[in-house]
């Protein structure tokens, strides 16, 4: 597996590259789609690489409650299970198992977390090392290190634990041996405090892993700290590596996002926000299907100009009849529009980045956003 950084804008910083990865190669920048439990909610795989998505990620800690890693890689692994043949990235579960915590149903040791599933009632051990192999098993391409995650209004005491667990706990994932065709990423911590998301960023290049991601960004921060911790960190992460932001998945993050130069991005909003009969626009809103207006709409499509599958066939009013009659595939065609805008912004700035135009494009076509 390699990356390469084919081109970066004049204008802005924003990266163009490629991941070439056992499973296929990765044009970025890119979005990946999530698929918690081994799909993507309410998709079939066919429609998600329809719509372009390149790589998914599948978490962890559900995978390893249900069924079991041991399952997934009697099966062949996360690919020939589930049968997505493209790339898949796993997070660490340090994000669920460190949200137990919060909620005072974990117990966090210098070693690991300790903590009760929700559903049956047994007790489980995740560390450093149980989440490297766990995800060795899955079989995964991109493997996260498992990483001490605090919440957005943690003290400067806790997320100063949180970044020097995290840099120790990175060297136990490093030394760990995965399977040939995997690599690491390293997450970098520090909260809302610069000095150490500084410290944690210079302590975690040294260990020279395969790409960096920024996390603790989608624990409940506002949009502007946010955007201010990637503005800030992206740009000063090793410019050869891969670069990621955890959590993130609005048409404002990724743009944001891109400009500052981050390569890769995930997050469950295009599906979950759909559940809610919500929706992306390319000004960076979130509108609503239920809107008394959209009732006798019969021409409008979601939005003007969109190629999705759902705007290039459907009317606001049928898609809001099917809302309101709480019919399934409303859920499905919202999706396809959510992903649609997600996965196809960061294919037109990649054609900006190499014409050096992404400033340009941005303002030109998404003014609101920046």
């Amino acid at each position: 597996m390699k990356f390469i950084l084919e081109h970066i804008c004049s204008q802005t910083g924003a990266r163009a590259g490629r991941i070439v990865t056992e499973h296929g190669e990765i044009k970025t920048p890119t979005f990946m789609p999530v698929a918690t439990k081994g799909s993507v909610r309410g998709l079939d795989w066919r429609i998600v690489e329809e719509l372009g998505a390149q790589i998914v990620l599948a978490n962890t800690y559900h995978l390893h409650l249900r069924p079991g890693e041991k399952e997934i890689e009697e099966a062949g692994g996360l690919h020939e299970w589930s049968q997505w043949k493209k790339p898949f990235l796993t997070d660490s579960g340090g994000f669920q198992v460190f949200s137990f915590a919060q909620r005072k149903k974990a117990k966090i040791s210098e070693k690991s977390v300790i903590f009760k599933d929700d559903l049956s009632g047994d007790l489980h051990e995740i560390g450093p090392r149980e989440s490297m192999q766990i995800q060795k098993s899955l079989g995964a391409d991109l493997v996260m290190a498992f990483d001490y995650c605090p919440p957005a209004k943690a003290g400067r005491s806790e997320v100063a634990q949180a970044v020097k667990t995290t840099f120790d706990w990175a060297k136990i994932c490093m030394d760990f041996p995965l399977k040939e065709h995997q690599r690491l990423m390293l997450i970098v911590q520090g909260g809302r405090y610069n000095d150490l998301r500084q410290e944690s960023l210079e302590q975690l290049v040294d260990l020279d892993a395969f790409g960096y991601a920024i996390g603790g960004v989608s624990v409940g921060e506002s949009r502007a700290e946010v955007d201010r911790v990637v503005r800030e960190f992206a740009p000063i992460l090793p410019k050869s590596k891969l670069r990621y932001v955890m959590g993130v998945g609005t048409p404002h993050d990724l743009l944001s996002g891109i400009l500052a130069g981050v390569d890769v991005f995930d997050c469950v909003l295009p599906t979950r926000l759909s559940r809610h009969g919500s929706y992306f626009d390319y000004s960076g809103k979130t509108r609503s299907i239920t809107q008394k207006i959209f009732k006798k709409d019969y021409q409008s499509p979601l939005v003007e100009n969109c190629q999705c599958p759902t705007c290039s066939r459907f009317s606001r009013a049928y898609l809001r009849h099917l809302f309101m009659r709480k019919e399934l595939t409303a859920y499905y065609y919202l999706a396809v529009h959510n992903l649609h805008v997600l996965i196809n912004l960061p294919k037109l700035l990649r054609e900006a980045i190499f014409k050096d135009s992404t400033l340009d494009f941005a303002q030109k076509h998404f003014s609101p956003l920046i």
